[in-house]
């Protein structure tokens, strides 16, 4: 295995990860959109507004949604710490919560489990509030 080119800050390594998370949360959906569709209505025009008939596709579909729009609050705190040099502690276990939050968040949805689905949301946001915490410097 090698090595990363620069170091990363545990808190550029959340956001790396959360990342590739994100990325590839969409593969079942598709996969199950050629099933539900067959190749060529799948790929012809994809209609991203068309409900797939498995609801787990559906959850999941939402969960990748919810994880773009969680990426996009949490990586730019997450770097601005990691750029202001205020990672700590406090932080890099933020960072870790929030990555293993949405990880749980996607799998958690996918499989229609609503409270703990919440408990999850709660906690990646927690460690979006501590990053901004930490930026204002109120932690």
């Amino acid at each position: 295995m090698s090595t990363p080119l620069l170091p990363l800050s545990p808190e550029l390594s959340s956001v790396a990860m959360s990342a590739l998370l994100t990325s590839i949360l969409w593969i079942p959906i598709i996969v199950n959109r050629l099933l539900e569709m067959g190749p060529w209505k799948a790929l012809k025009n994809p209609q991203p507004d068309v409900r797939p008939h498995a609801d787990w596709a559906y959850r999941l579909a939402c969960a990748h949604r919810n994880a773009i729009e969680n990426l996009a609050v949490f990586a730019p705190l997450a770097i601005l710490v990691h750029l202001l040099g205020a990672g700590n502690a406090l932080t890099a276990t933020a960072a870790s919560v929030f990555f293993l939050s949405r990880l749980a968040h996607a799998l958690i949805y996918t499989l229609g489990i609503p409270l703990l689905r919440t408990i999850a949301f709660v906690l990646g946001f927690g460690a979006q509030a501590v990053m901004a915490c930490r930026i204002f410097g109120w932690l």
